[in-house]
């Protein structure tokens, strides 16, 4: 009992480490997409966290195998190095009780995993997409603060209001686009200034258009002593369409009894994802505790690399064949179970390796000494 607190304690701390690490720079990548959008004008800077907070899970259940598996070669290799492996072999603790005792911590974290690929993730994605459907419905006038510049979406000018009432209505509003175009080498400026102005939609909802009261518009070319003055009652701006952020929010955010009850294959391949993540942290389990094995002379950063292209193999494959099944090039009652199969065939294979070694080793030396003693 006492050696499986001190492994698990190696392996989880090791794993909140790598896992933390990992976290923040998925968080930090998609936190620059974010703020490059807020740039754009295509979603308010406000709720960038808000949208981070609700993909934490779905980056969770992805960080939490690898970084699973990179503390069970880092734990593993420092007991090799420090000699402790050989310590508790001397104990009469040998390797495959080792392996069980990281099996139990492997399968409560598949459950967590599961229950974060199963539940958390995809409510979290609704949660966020939300969110980016309110983001899209809003226009430049829904964002704007009174005594600042605004661009219009399209770059095609900038608007001002000095006040914005409770009914978001503006006061006293500034608006200039351009009215030609680059490809006719166009350069004619409008300029509109209005006392009121006011957002407004048409009939099927489809446009929508700021709409000025009691004004006037400036028509002309900057520099030009040519332009044309129209004092107007009523004056309306069409306003381009919001942009659509793009996300994969569609089945990402279904919950998984909606996947179980449905025939579309994009939707079955999806649930096998959900479910091939829990799945993997077994096998990855089994694969690191063979990969770990090194010499005290080599030290424990020896085989890493070579494990960590064999995960990023496995997950490769995984997504390649979620991939052929999304598009109906491989059967989709067979899942992603091929690719697990393989790995835990290898995985097998990585750990009876060390029996076969000794196990030719003790025959070679038997022959030898039967040699010896019969010469």
């Amino acid at each position: 009992m006492i050696i499986f607190r001190y492994l698990c304690r190696e392996i989880l701390s090791a794993t909140f480490a790598v896992c933390l690490v990992l976290l923040l720079v998925l968080i930090s990548g998609r936190f620059v997409k974010y703020l490059a959008n807020a740039v754009a004008g295509q979603m308010e800077p406000g709720v960038i966290f808000a949208v981070i907070g609700y993909r934490i899970p779905g980056f969770l259940e992805l960080t939490l195998p690898l970084a699973f598996f990179l503390a069970i070669l880092l734990s593993f290799g420092r007991f090799y190095v420090e000699n402790e492996m050989s310590v508790l072999k001397a104990c009469g603790i040998s390797e495959a009780q080792l392996l069980g005792y990281t099996s139990v911590v492997a399968i409560a974290l598949a459950l967590v995993v599961g229950w974060l690929s199963l539940t958390v993730s995809p409510a979290g994605v609704a949660k966020a997409e939300t969110i980016f459907a309110a983001q899209e419905e809003k226009t430049e006038l829904d964002k704007l603060t009174p005594k600042k510049f605004y661009s219009l979406r399209g770059g095609k000018g900038v608007t001002y209001a000095d006040q914005v009432n409770d009914n978001q209505e503006l006061e006293d509003v500034f608006l200039a686009v351009t009215a030609g175009s680059a490809e006719t080498f166009d350069s004619r400026l409008v300029i509109v200034v209005a006392e009121r102005g006011r957002q407004q939609k048409n009939q099927d909802g489809s446009d929508r258009y700021l709409v000025l009261d009691k004004g006037y518009r400036v028509e002309g070319v900057p520099g030009s002593h040519e332009y044309q003055v129209t004092h107007f009652e009523e004056y309306g701006s069409r306003l381009e369409p919001p942009a659509v952020i793009e996300e994969d929010f569609e089945i990402n955010a279904m919950p998984t009894s909606e996947l179980l009850n449905s025939d579309d294959i994009k939707r079955r391949a999806a649930l096998q994802w959900r479910l091939s993540i829990p799945v993997m942290i077994l096998v990855v389990t089994l694969l690191a505790v063979p990969l770990s094995r090194t010499d005290p002379r080599q030290g424990r950063y020896t085989k890493l690399l070579p494990a960590v292209m064999l995960y990023f193999a496995y997950l490769v494959m995984l997504n390649a064949l979620r991939g052929a099944l999304e598009s109906g090039s491989a059967p989709i009652g067979l899942g992603l179970m091929p690719v697990h199969l393989l790995f835990l065939a290898i995985a097998l294979l990585l750990l009876s390796g060390d029996k076969l070694k000794r196990l030719f080793k003790s025959d070679t030396a038997a022959k030898s000494a039967a040699h010896v003693g019969d010469a």
